[in-house]
Order: C-alpha cells, then structure tokens, then sequence
C-alpha cells in the first residue's frame, strides 16, 4: 500500500484495487440472493400471506381512523393560516408589525409530534401557496444557527419544486443553488429571495419612479409597497424545548420583516398555554396574534384505535388479557405513543402468525375453510399439541372417535370447519357483550371494574368475572339504584348492543348465527326489566304465598343448652341465615335481573380463556415474556455480555472462550478492561490496572520494563470508554484511582 505520510490529519484514497471490489461485489450478490432465496421461501408460506393480508387491512384502518381524528384540529389550523394571510394581503402602507401565531396543544409526552406537524405540513402545502418550514430546537442552539437553518430550509424547499417559467428558467435556477451556502442564509437573503420570485409590483412605473434604493427597500423598517401572494410558515414542533432568549429574538426580527415577508407562526405546544406565556414576555408577546387549537390526547386516539380497530369483530386476531394489558401500560406508563403501540401490536401479530402455517386458520372463516386442505402433517400435529385440544379430546366419550382425532388427520380436518365455527361466534359474543357490560357498570362510582372497554377486555379474558370482589361491588351497587336510575340504565345498554350489532355485526360472517344469540338474551332481559317497571316497592314476604304457612317454633324446641359463647355464636348466624327477611316486589325483580344477566351473559359469553373454545390458541396470542423481552429492553445485561464475552455478538474465533473469566489477548481493549476491572473491589488503582491490563495483552517477561506507549494508550482509551458508559469514574479523593459504579 501507498504511504501515508501527511504534515496534517487526512483522509486517503487509494484508488484501481479492481480485484478486491470484484470480490465484494461477487460477495454482496450471493449475499443478496441468498436473502432474495430466503424472502421467496417465506412469502411462499401460507401463514406469511395471512400475516401479510391481516397487518395490510389493520394498517389501512388504523390510517383512516387517525387521519379522521387530526382532520377537524389540521384544517381548522391550516384556515386560520390562510385566513391570516388573506388578511395580511393588503395595500396598506402602514402596516403593524404583529406575527400570526398559532399555538397547537399537542399533549403530553408524546413522540408523535413530527408525524402530526409532517400532515399539517402537507395540508398547508396542498391548501394554498406557501412555503413551511420545520425547525426543531436542536437546530437553533444560537439565533445565528436559527436563522440560517430557517433561510436555508425555506430557499432549499422552493428550489426542489418546479421553476416558474416567467421569472426564471431552470438553469439559473441550479446556478445559484450551487451559489447558496449556509453562511449566506440570512434575513436580507430571505427578502431577496422572496421579493425575485413571488411578489410582482402593482405599478412597475410608480417603482421606477419611486427613487427608492435597494438598501432602503430591504431594510426592516421599510413600508409595504407591493402586494404578497405567498406565506411562510415556520413551524417550531418542540416549542417548550427552545432557548427563551434565542425564541424571543428569533420572534422580534421575524416581527421586524414581517412588512417584507408574511410570516406565519406555528407553536407545537406539549403542556398548556401558559407555557407559551412562560417563555416570552409582553414586549414579545405583543408582537404576536395567538390562536390556540388543540388536538386530541394520546389515550382518547388510543381509546379509538383500540375499540374500533384492535378489538373490532372483523378481525380474527385477538390479544389475551395480560398482553393486551402489557401493550397498553407501556404507552400509558412510558411513552404515550400511538407509533409505539402499534408496533408492539405490529410484532405481536407476527409472532403469532411465525408459530407456523396452522396459524394461518388465523383469519375470517371462509378463508380458514379454503386454508384447511392444504394443511399439512406437520400442521396438524401443531394443532394437536395445543392445550385446549386435550380437553377437547377427553370431553369425547366414543373410543374410536378419540383415536381416530389423535391418529387421522383427515379425520380431523372434517371436524375442523365446526371447532373454528365456534371460536369465530365465541370472541364476536364476547365483544358484542363487551359493549353491554361497558355501558352497565363503566359510570357507577370509584369505576371498580374500569371506565373504558380495553380496561374490561383484559379484565373479562385474565380472570373469572364472578368471583371477583370488583364485579361484586359493581352488583352491588347495582341492587342499590333506584328504579329509574336502574331501568335507564339496562335501557341504555340494550340500546347501545342493539346498535352494535346493527354497526358492526351485520355485515360479517356468521352474523345471523350471532344475532340471533343475542336478540334472545336482550328480549328476555326486555321482559325482566318490564317486570322491573311494574312493580311495587311494597314490602312483602318472598315465600310463595300458596305454601301453607310455617308451624311456630314451641318454647321447648328453643330450649337448647349452650356449653361456651363459640356456640351461642355459631347458632345465632345460623338463625340469622336461615331467617328471610321481607323484601319488596321490586328488589326482587331487580335481583332477577340481575342474576339473569351474571349466568347467561357474564358467565356464558365473557368467560376468560381458560374456558374459551377448542383451538383458541389460534386466535389469541398469549406470549407476554417473549413481547416483554423483545420490546423493552435490557441494556445493562446486554452490554454485559458484549463485553463479558463478545464471541456472542462478533462470532469471530479469535474472541471464542472456554469459560466465561477467560481473558485471551485477541479480545477487544474494552473488553478485557471490563473483565479486569470485575476483579477489583469498589477503589481501583490504575497503575495496578494498567499492569494487568499489560500483562494480558502483552507477553512479557520483565515486569520491571517500561509500558509501551502504544500499550498505555490503549489503555487509556478503553478506561475513557468504560467512563462513558457509566462504569467506573475517577476518584476526586485518591489520586490515580477510578471508582466502580457496578456491582
């Protein structure tokens, strides 16, 4: 190889190695084709193209639903824009130096912010002519750095779209995109800029005769003579995140063009109003029109995502109850994005499908039949290893029919079209009642069972709903309302079932099977809640009143001896059992309903997975350690291994170790640092460090031999690399010696 030799640091180029590209070509080629091998073997694959066709349909819902949710703030944003600029469009001379503002109350921790400014962006471009530019905080560490990424973006922007052809032609413009740099882009460049290409004089004569020179023109303070066609909108997404004097300056020279350039200002606003108020004072603030819009929160979008996507019917896809509830308390307790939520859902829907191509039954149920032929042996016997199959096949009572199921796969696919029968009309109940239940117990006081339907979802499917204090408190608070507050409310929720089924239910397959489940509950409920309306709030015995009246208990069957207080005790809560207490005709019907309602509803219908259908498996996925593994993540145990053992993560031989404490001198710097400094105690003294570490990656007899530089530099690098990893820190009370921050 060619000398290196340089007087300063550079860069080196060597040119012609012809035999080394082509055998990185021939390298990538084969790489490629064994990926492209790879790719076509999987797309082949049933359970991929189910994969595929079920994200393809969620996707293009979950699209439409967000984009219906940003459409009312996003237009109502991009008007008051246009309307200011119509406004700001006149042929005043004298006109006042306030910038229209708008403050856009985004939420709170939401890293979603970009994509929603990126759709304003676009509606504002397709809405009118004018020219946005997005500028982040990172970008205006000082106002020089602010104007110049403003100048420059809002230049770079119109030169990517096509010139007009009558002001200038193509090649000039490439000409001076060639001319503009980064230190050119100031404001006087920006006037320049916007009065050559977009504004056109009212009287060519009257500018002529004016006398007015180009200084005095593009000057701040100069009046407005000519009439502006086109705005600029500046977009600051991260508005809390700005240096207050950089904001407030960068606010007072936009205020001092605005004559020259029709500025629009757009604040994205994570917290409140008065953060805006917080960060400019009334001298700065008085140089603004401010307009407050404000979206919807993260957990209202994701209350929507979730009801009318996740757990719609027309999807065959479900979560179980602790993933569903793992999925949810990531956004709500870390991160509140939307983006985020949807690709956990995203990897848990793959990992379902990846189990293989009996999970391709995973879809409506005219695809699941036609999906059924090609199963193969192996797909078979993936389905009779699921758990549920076993109770399905002990609940059989003919011999031959179990061994034919165990044995006969043929024999078990004709049973199949009926066990996925029943796994379609058991999770499409369970949601239809969902809506029931959501509406019966989500307002009552402290919500013991939840406000919102994902809250319920994940209670109905973890655990069984009648045995649970929560569900008691509910029925109980229930038997307590009055009689207008309880059949308002058992109205409103057969009305809202009705209208679900109606909404979301009749269009799908096996719907009629399901509508006629439940028009039958909801007419008998209909007639319990008739009853509930006629009657009295009399009070009466509730002993039949045709059973012959109870013989009167004599003195002497009351006689009874009692040897401790135990036993008087023990009697007296017998007594007082078996004692029925008079009720009226109402609370009785109330407790009819009501027990109506927890066996032929709650109990049948709502049922968790442990008593969920046959082959539900193939419905649900239930996996939370692998999601939980693969979505939050363990850095500190991950930078343990690399470092510990990086035959793991580099799979190289040189790095290949016997045993875990092993130290070989081909082993990383950094990592035989670390595995040195696991050896040490809290205090570790460097120069003892820097000898083991030596003698580990230099053979040497003589210890007495002074360091090689080379060596000690190495060294030192990998100390200051362990130092920014958080592992140790230098010592402020003994010198040469580093701190251990790990244990």
């Amino acid at each position: 190889m060619d000398s290196t030799i340089s007087v300063s640091k550079g860069c080196f180029v060597f040119k012609g190695a012809a035999e080394g590209k082509k055998g990185g070509a021939i390298k990538r080629k084969l790489k490629d084709d064994n990926a492209t091998n790879l790719q076509t073997q999987i797309s082949k694959q049933p359970f991929y193209s189910t994969y595929t066709d079920t994200w393809r349909s969620l996707e293009i819902h979950i699209d439409q639903l967000q984009s219906q949710s940003y459409t009312k703030t996003l237009e109502d944003v991009v008007q008051y824009v246009e309307n200011e600029c119509i406004v700001g469009n006149t042929d005043t001379y004298d006109m006042e130096e306030i910038v229209p503002a708008a403050a856009l109350l985004t939420g709170v921790n939401q890293p979603d912010h970009l994509e929603q400014f990126a759709t304003l962006t676009q509606r504002i471009l397709e809405k009118m002519s004018a020219s946005v530019c997005m500028l982040q905080s990172r970008d205006c560490s000082t106002l020089k750095s602010a104007v110049e990424t403003m100048v420059y973006n809002f230049i770079e922007c119109a030169q990517e779209r096509p010139p007009q052809s009558d002001l200038e032609d193509e090649d000039t413009e490439k000409r001076e995109r060639k001319r503009l740099r980064r230190t050119q882009c100031n404001m006087r460049q920006l006037v320049h800029w916007y009065r050559r290409k977009y504004i056109k004089p009212y009287h060519n004569k009257d500018n002529e005769d004016d006398g007015v020179d180009d200084e005095e023109e593009h000057s701040p303070h100069a009046k407005q003579r000519t009439k502006r066609s086109h705005a600029l909108v500046v977009i600051l997404p991260d508005f809390e995140c700005f240096n207050t004097t950089i904001l407030q300056d960068l606010i007072l020279i936009l205020s001092a063009y605005y004559a020259h350039l029709p500025f629009v200002l757009i604040f994205g606003v994570a917290t409140s109003v008065s953060a805006v108020h917080n960060a400019l004072p009334y001298h700065v603030t008085s140089k603004v029109k401010l307009c407050v819009f404000k979206t919807q929160t993260a957990p209202v979008c994701l209350n929507e995502i979730l009801e009318r996507v996740i757990l719609s019917p027309k999807y065959a896809f479900h979560l179980s109850g602790k993933a569903f509830k793992f999925l949810t308390h990531i956004f709500l307790y870390y991160d509140f994005s939307i983006h985020g939520f949807i690709q956990g859902y995203k990897y848990c829907l793959m990992e379902h499908f990846f189990q293989g191509n009996a999970y391709a039954l995973c879809s409506n149920y005219t695809a699941s039949l036609n999906q059924i032929k090609n199963l193969s042996h192996e797909d078979v016997e993936c389905i009779r290893r699921l758990l549920s199959f076993r109770p399905y096949v002990e609940s059989i009572n003919d011999c031959k029919r179990i061994i034919a199921i165990l044995t006969d796969d043929n024999y078990l696919k004709k049973k199949l079209p009926q066990l996925l029968r029943d796994c379609h009309i058991h999770f499409m109940l369970l949601r239809i009642f969902l809506e029931f239940l959501t509406v019966l117990t989500g307002d009552l006081p402290k919500c013991p069972l939840g406000k919102q339907r994902r809250e319920l979802y994940s209670f109905c499917l973890s655990k069984e709903l009648r045995d649970q204090p929560e569900f008691k408190e509910c029925w109980q608070m229930l038997s307590f309302m009055s009689k207008d507050e309880f059949v308002s409310k058992v109205s409103k929720a057969i009305s809202v079932t009705e209208d679900f089924l109606h909404s979301e239910i009749v269009d799908l397959e096996l719907a009629e099977d399901c509508m006629t489940t439940v028009n039958e509950k909801l007419q008998a409920l209909k007639d319990l809640l008739t009853k509930v309306v006629m009657s009295g709030m009399d009070e009466k015995s509730p002993t039949n009143s045709t059973a012959a009246p109870s013989t009167p208990a004599t003195p002497e069957a009351n006689k009874q001896k009692f040897t401790s207080r135990q036993d008087l005790k023990e009697h007296l809560l017998q007594m007082s059992k078996q004692h029925n207490k008079p009720s009226s005709e109402y609370a009785q019907s109330v407790a009819q309903t009501l027990l109506y309602i927890q066996n032929e509803i709650i109990i049948k219908y709502m049922a968790p997975l442990t008593r969920s259908p046959p082959l539900h498996e193939l419905f649900v996925y239930s996996d939370v350690s692998t999601v939980r593994r693969h979505i939050i993540g363990a850095p500190r145990a991950a930078l343990h291994m690399a470092l510990n053992n990086p035959h793991y993560y580099l799979q190289c031989k040189c790095c290949q170790l016997s045993e875990s404490n092993q130290l070989l001198a081909t082993l990383p710097d950094l990592s035989v640092a670390y595995k040195l400094h696991l050896e040490c105690g809290r205090m570790i003294n460097l120069f003892d460090w820097l000898q083991a570490f030596r003698s580990v990656v230099d053979d040497i007899d003589n210890e007495q031999e002074q360091v090689d530089p080379q060596i000690q530099a190495r060294f030192t690098r990998a100390v200051a690399e362990l130092q920014f990893l958080g592992y140790i820190k230098m010592s402020k009370r003994k010198t040469d010696h580093a701190t251990r921050l790990t244990w």
